[in-house]
């Protein structure tokens, strides 16, 4: 189905206005749009194009079209063609992005382009775990520990093995040495999460297990991971 056939009813969807709002609104909006049914949609208001909602608005069964009214101003209308299950886990989305329009509208809308290219553009080359993989060694470098927890995360429900976090860790350990691992990495929740990992994986718990506990303990609810 395409936009042309579900146009004349956008004027029923309901009206959800994002724009100045800072932080982590999406969970909120996400519930609104599990609620709704096939045949129906809803319109969300943004300084920018809103591109981090597409794909999960997509595995909820929503098709989507969007129309900029002014400069900083998007209107995305989006209509459930139908009722889906969440099928990729799409986790932590870059919620961070909302604080730039406060800054500047025009850099918000920069902001989530550069996202947008860095992260799905079909001109990357290396493949999407690894480049997580690397987001979260470049993070770790810049005392970012924050965003390093959230890149693990990530990668742990993306499909990333464990293995390969064993290999990051035995860089950074060489790299940056053993007394600033011991100091600042192994005591950090991005090592916490790491270890609840391991611990899990050797009592045989299933992956989907896991991941379920990494997005309880170590989700946008722990204020260690959690973006403001």
């Amino acid at each position: 189905m395409s936009y042309i056939n579900w146009k004349d009813k956008i004027s029923s969807f309901k009206t959800v206005d994002v724009r100045g709002i800072a932080g982590n609104f999406f969970p909120g909006l996400k519930k609104q749009a599990m609620e709704i049914s096939e045949g129906e949609g809803l319109e969300i208001v943004q300084t920018f194009d809103p591109v981090p909602l597409y794909e999960v608005m997509e595995d909820l069964g929503f098709e989507h079209h969007t129309e900029k009214k002014s400069e900083h101003e998007y209107h995305v209308y989006f209509y459930r063609t139908k009722v889906k299950k969440e099928e990729k886990d799409i986790s932590m989305r870059p919620v961070a992005l909302t604080n730039m329009p406060v800054i500047d509208e025009g850099l918000g809308e920069i902001a989530v382009q550069f996202w947008d290219l860095t992260w799905n553009d079909d001109k990357r080359y290396l493949p999407y775990e690894t480049r997580l993989l690397l987001s979260l060694s470049n993070a770790v470098g810049a005392g970012r520990m924050r965003q390093a927890g959230r890149e693990l995360v990530k990668a742990y429900i993306y499909g990333v093995d464990s293995a390969a976090f064993d290999d990051i860790f035995e860089l950074l350990a060489w790299n940056q040495g053993i007394g600033y691992f011991s100091s600042e990495i192994g005591p950090s929740t991005l090592f916490q999460a790491y270890k609840t990992i391991k611990q899990m994986e050797k009592q045989g718990k299933e992956r989907s297990e896991i991941c379920e506990i990494l997005k309880e303990k170590f989700g946008e609810k722990n204020p260690d991971i959690k973006v403001l």
